[in-house]
């Protein structure tokens, strides 16, 4: 099942966190057509949130099209996003290349600042501040770039 990690630090919505974390478990094939996400009791258990953002998440990918609601069953994932499954080659490339930095003495922040310059250099709009892919990107990037906050 899937399982929601809240950075209460990060600068990012909680909502845009569970969002980004249910969008990145469907591009890695963790989660699939006809899965059931958690119920918003579930994550408010594990992550101490409000059950209202948990709810505003899920609309969220709802209006997306990526899940639906069903009455008194749950909320149910209605399609993928179509990426490179989670054993593929890539990333097993970039499993090894993170234990190297890791070896290396970077931290999460400095690898997360890392790995947005590089996304930033090959992608020709850097992502917005709502919708990276990793809701630790968010503080190292603007850190990166000069930002105290």
């Amino acid at each position: 099942m899937l399982e929601y990690r809240i950075d209460r630090h990060s600068g990012v919505a909680t909502y845009v966190q569970i969002v980004q974390q249910t969008k990145q478990a469907l591009r890695l094939g963790h989660l699939e057509p006809g899965d059931k996400l958690p119920t918003a009791r579930e994550v408010v258990e594990a992550t101490a949130i409000n059950p209202n953002t948990v709810l505003k998440a899920y609309r969220e990918l709802e209006r997306e099209g990526l899940v639906e609601a069903r009455r008194g069953l749950g909320t149910f994932v209605r399609r993928g996003l179509g990426a490179a499954p989670a054993d593929s080659p890539l990333n097993a490339e970039l499993d090894g290349w993170t234990a190297r930095a890791r070896e290396a003495g970077l931290d999460r922040d400095d690898v997360a600042a890392l790995f947005t310059a590089v996304l930033d250099k090959h992608f020709s709009t850097p992502f917005p501040e709502h919708s990276t892919p990793f809701p630790e990107q968010t503080a190292a990037t603007k850190h990166s770039q000069g930002d105290p906050s």
